[in-house]
């Protein structure tokens, strides 16, 4: 169970389980207040499929990765996530190794991209699915060769969609952002506050 680490405005009204193990999902929903299970999904994803969106693709594995935890735990909530980094259409994943972080961020610096991130809100026991997604963008400045060489070499990079962290080290880089930051970094609070408390997972904490 993830413990809140302060009160927040928020409490869940049942049990929750976030299907994701990333941290930085983890941190967001704790700053509400909430606990929660984390228990990550074993869907493996694939590349997109032909002629798929990348809507629609971070929408399928938000899906799948939440119907594949949910069986586990028919009385609770499970809320599954996926973020995709797209520049001119092109989903940019987890780089390879460092020369494709290297490559990678080349690419991204000086210009904008956008941020998806689709969630799905599986509620086994009342056979509902509930889908939505958002959409950011990111300038990242101009960078020397030599610094994004130095930045990918703190090992920041390598295990991030686009090859940068805008809560980590890499947010030097960012220049501007248009939409929710939340998103950005892995779920769009707004957007998950809004659908819980219409579905009655939330309730504001009593003091």
């Amino acid at each position: 169970m993830y413990k809140q680490q302060c009160p927040g405005p928020f409490q869940t009204t049942c049990a929750l389980v976030l299907a994701s193990s990333s941290p930085r999902r983890q941190r967001l929903l704790s700053g509400l207040g909430l606990d929660f299970l984390v228990r990550p999904s074993e869907f493996q994803e694939t590349a997109p499929r032909p002629g798929e969106s990348p809507v629609e693709y971070a929408d399928f594995n938000s899906r799948l990765k939440a119907l594949d935890v949910a069986p586990r735990y028919p009385h609770a909530v499970i809320l599954g996530a996926d973020t995709i980094v797209v520049l001119d259409g092109e989903i940019l994943g987890k780089p390879g190794d460092k020369n494709h972080a290297i490559h990678m961020l080349s690419r991204l610096v000086g210009r904008s991209h956008e941020v998806i991130t689709s969630c799905c809100i599986v509620l086994p026991e009342k056979q509902i699915i509930v889908k939505f997604s958002a959409s950011s963008l990111v300038w990242l400045s101009q960078q020397d060769p030599d610094i994004i060489k130095t930045y990918v070499l703190t090992g920041e990079p390598l295990d991030k969609a686009g090859s940068y962290a805008v809560q980590g080290i890499g947010s030097f880089m960012v220049e501007r952002i248009e939409g929710s930051y939340s998103n950005i970094v892995g779920l769009p609070l707004d957007k998950v506050v809004r659908y819980f408390l219409e579905l009655k997972i939330l309730k504001c904490r009593v003091f």
